[in-house]
């Protein structure tokens, strides 16, 4: 009887040990056409052909250049956006401190006023703005004087809602209150919270023409510092 040799264990181990053939390869990717664009870092890797050869041969160096072109645009685009961003922010810092300044070198509540409802326009490159205090303000100049607007009790709460310091409009509603005769222009805001400890609180109002001028998720900090600072300067000349 002639013995047969087992040479289960010596044959190659198949399955996922088993390395793909060239044939495996073509007919996954066949089945996977997006997979180069899933994992374009293969680019980086493949070697591809220096033209056409034939009806049947891709140029994969046209592909790996389209790849190329796509992303530099996109970071090209990225890095425009930064920049402006960039230079928007610098822009609107100088603009504030500008502003702070102009505070600091009152002499007085009137001379405040004055700067904020008058100046602020130009120094903010804003088309309106206005400094209103809620009746019963300590620090509110007599009515006969216009620079500040009185407004009810409450209005500060009813606009904004309580606690919130700071709200952007993107497409405001008009505010005939706060902006007076100025409230048709506006087509997108922004009210600053002013609060003077127990007295009456108030809103430096920032109006523009330009609808998105202002909107939610823009960054308030530099507003929040401007109105911090006109509450000090207002507490510096409050009346006793």
């Amino acid at each position: 009887m002639t013995s047969q040799v087992d040479n289960s264990q010596n044959s190659p181990k198949s399955g996922a040990d088993e390395a793909p053939d060239g044939s495996d390869v073509v007919k996954y990717l066949k089945t996977h056409p997006d997979f180069l664009l899933d994992h374009p870092e293969l680019m980086a890797v493949l070697t591809p052909p220096s033209h056409r050869s034939g009806e049947n041969v891709l140029d994969l160096q046209l592909f790996m250049l389209e790849q190329l072109q796509k992303e530099v645009r996109k970071l090209s685009g990225n890095w425009s956006e930064l920049i402006a961003t960039s230079r928007s922010n610098m822009a609107t810092q100088a603009q504030v401190h500008t502003a702070v300044l102009a505070m600091l070198k009152s002499e007085g509540l009137a001379t405040l006023y004055h700067t904020v409802s008058h100046d602020f326009a130009d120094i903010l490159n804003m088309d309106v703005v206005t400094l209103c205090l809620e009746e019963g303000a300590t620090c509110s100049l007599p009515p006969s004087d216009t620079t500040v607007r009185s407004i009810a009790s409450g209005t500060v709460d009813w606009l904004m809602g309580p606690g919130r310091d700071i709200l952007l409009r993107s497409k405001a509603e008009q505010l005939d209150e706060i902006f007076g005769p100025a409230a048709s222009l506006v087509r997108s805001d922004a009210l600053i919270r002013l609060s003077f400890g127990e007295d009456a609180p108030g809103v430096l109002a920032l109006g523009a023409r330009e609808v998105e001028k202002f909107h939610p998720g823009q960054g308030t900090e530099l507003m929040g510092f401007l109105a911090r600072t006109l509450e000090m300067c207002i507490a510096r000349w409050k009346a006793p």
